[in-house]
């Protein structure tokens, strides 16, 4: 039976890969010499329109080679009482010294796969304008930030940051004073967040955790494209065309 939380196309499914670098999410940065793999808990609490909070869990695999090549996969959203393991729905690889960017959809058994024009980001989005230690995120007149201090997460020592919005009641739509916080923990030496924390009344709150790291390659074959997959799209179909007029 098909998830409810899956999507019924893939087309749709770029608009999930899409948000893998947002501040939002646990960005895995691209850089060499640094390999690693590990696992993503990601819980999410939606609040629905008729006010009920509707509690979601998933995982997600994430990893990272010493020539800076990373995969970072998405699976369904499950009710936060399944304890059935979450589908994979599409892997993200990227290449940073060709800048290649390949969308993987196990279901489909298909793949996308283009260059991007830039460089790429080797912090979370939530540093790049940060201090020169990538400890701390931008300032914005509009927002408090709080230095968090040190812990140790996965036998890393991270940093933690949070940043706190206000909305005044007479500018929210319910009436009341409003608060938005994001938390970030970052690892300099893995130079990606560890833990963030996002919440928001007004739509819920999201937690995502890496755990289960290990400091060593990853197997190689999760970083290419699997055998037997198939471009989709335009190329798809003109491959198809040529074959019918063989």
């Amino acid at each position: 039976m098909r998830s409810r939380f899956s999507f019924p196309a893939v087309s749709g499914l770029f608009l999930l890969a899409a948000t893998f670098a947002s501040a939002q999410d646990i960005f895995v940065t691209p850089v060499p010499n640094a390999p690693f793999t590990g696992v993503i808990h990601v819980e999410r609490s939606v609040v629905q329109r008729d006010g009920s909070v509707r509690d979601l869990r998933t995982i997600r695999d994430i990893g990272r080679d010493s020539r800076g090549r990373i995969f970072n996969e998405s699976r369904t959203l499950l009710p936060a009482s399944d304890t059935s393991t979450p589908q994979v729905m599409s892997v993200l690889l990227y290449d940073p010294q060709t800048r290649t960017s390949t969308h993987i959809f196990p279901a489909q058994r298909v793949f996308s796969t283009g260059t991007v024009n830039r460089p790429p980001e080797t912090q979370p989005p939530a540093l790049l304008d940060g201090s020169t230690t990538g400890n701390s995120i931008p300032r914005n007149d509009f927002t408090k930030q709080e230095d968090l201090g040190n812990r140790q997460m996965e036998g890393l020592a991270v940093h933690g940051v949070r940043e706190t919005q206000t909305i005044p009641a007479e500018n929210s739509p319910a009436g009341k004073e409003i608060v938005v916080t994001d938390e970030f923990w970052y690892s300099a030496d893995l130079r990606i967040n560890m833990l963030i924390k996002h919440s928001d009344p007004r739509t819920g709150s999201v937690t995502m955790t890496v755990t289960q790291v290990k400091r060593s390659e990853p197997d190689p074959a999760l970083l290419e494209i699997p055998e037997g997959y198939k471009p989709f799209g335009a190329r798809a179909e003109t491959g198809a065309k040529q074959e019918r007029n063989q």
